[in-house]
């Protein structure tokens, strides 16, 4: 998941956890015209976008922070399709009432987020549970901080 924050129109900040894909450079999340981070995106299109994965077992922490100005751009069914099957797996599968009612795939008001980031930054504090002998990937105790 990645987690979305925008400031709406009266400058209160906002935050999301939306579903993504990465594709031509950029990463596109799900909105509809009444969605509220399509409104804050429209009012203000200054963004940050965080992605973390956290594997409590492994003792993987990782974090990606992307900045940047979003565009709200009309729904491309094809670009939906690709983001719900990396959710919900082969077509065949998803349920019709969440497509129909939720997804809305091919509906006027769908659309989607676009952000090309100008920032981006990661941070692996994966050595959370071990020190950084054991860090995934591998740091040095002498590079650790």
């Amino acid at each position: 998941m990645a987690t979305l924050a925008a400031a709406s129109k009266d400058g209160v900040p906002r935050n999301a956890p939306m579903w993504f894909i990465w594709e031509d450079g950029a990463i596109w999340l799900l909105g509809s015209t009444d969605a509220s981070s399509v409104k804050c995106i429209n009012n203000d299109p200054r963004c940050a976008i965080e992605i973390v994965h956290f594997d409590n077992t492994a003792g993987v922490l990782l974090h990606l922070g992307l900045r940047g100005e979003a565009s709200t751009e009309p729904m491309s069914p094809a670009r939906f399709r690709q983001l719900l099957k990396k959710y919900l797996c082969d077509e065949e599968s998803w349920n019709s009432w969440f497509i129909e009612n939720v997804a809305m795939i091919g509906k006027p008001d769908g659309r989607l987020i676009k952000l090309k980031p100008q920032i981006f930054f990661t941070n692996n504090v994966s050595y959370f549970r071990t020190g950084p002998d054991f860090a995934w990937p591998p740091v040095s105790s002498k590079t650790a901080t």
